[in-house]
């Protein structure tokens, strides 16, 4: 396994995204705990897109237009209703001080939809971690299973962070009213800006 992966696929995950602001969300609105179980969700989001690329199905949805744009619209119309949800003060992205805890299974299922519907992923695994495997490599698949174990890994570890972070800060966001306002209303505008640009994205 490369540096070079390395260094790039920790780029990749730094990169705020959905995965992200949930993590954030959740860490802020339920404590750290909530946040640890956020981040865990969102990298067990990433299996189906591993599965898919070592098995082959990511390049039928690369090779198939109406499969992968199925998916994208899923995807997209899924980010769409997080930004009405945030808008309206309920579901994961609830930030207030009385906001209902939320079971760790509840938690964890909708961060994983998060990332599961999210079809950037299966085309980041298609193209990006064969270009770490030599023509020469004897086990291909066991390479990209070492590989995507790594960047789960560094998903895991990074969203964590972010989520711990947030906790962190938790008391002094939640004192805060005017913050929560421009909190909630920064969390529709990105994640509806995601989905707009999932749905229009060629």
């Amino acid at each position: 396994m490369s540096l070079q992966f390395l260094i790039t696929s920790l780029i990749v995950v730094i990169a705020p995204g959905a995965g992200v602001l949930i993590t954030l969300a959740t860490g802020l609105a339920h404590g750290r705990r909530a946040s640890l179980v956020a981040a865990l969700g969102c990298t067990l989001g990433i299996l189906p897109h591993m599965l898919a690329a070592i098995t082959g199905l990511a390049a039928l949805l690369h090779a198939s237009s109406i499969a992968f744009q199925t998916l994208r619209y899923v995807g997209a119309a899924y980010l769409l209703y997080m930004a009405w949800m945030a808008l309206k003060d309920r579901g994961a992205l609830n930030v207030q001080a009385d906001a209902e805890p939320r079971s760790a299974w509840e938690i964890i299922r909708h961060a994983a939809l998060v990332n599961a519907f999210n079809p950037k992923l299966s085309i980041f695994f298609l193209a990006f971690l064969p270009q770490f495997i030599g023509k020469t490599e004897v086990h291909p698949a066991r390479l990209m299973l070492e590989q995507s174990a790594a960047f789960m890994a560094m998903t895991f570890g990074v969203f964590a962070v972010y989520g711990v972070c947030a906790a962190t800060l938790r008391n002094r966001v939640l004192s805060r009213p005017a913050v929560l306002t421009w909190m909630r209303g920064g969390f529709a505008a990105v994640f509806l800006g995601l989905g707009l640009k999932l749905a229009i994205q060629r």
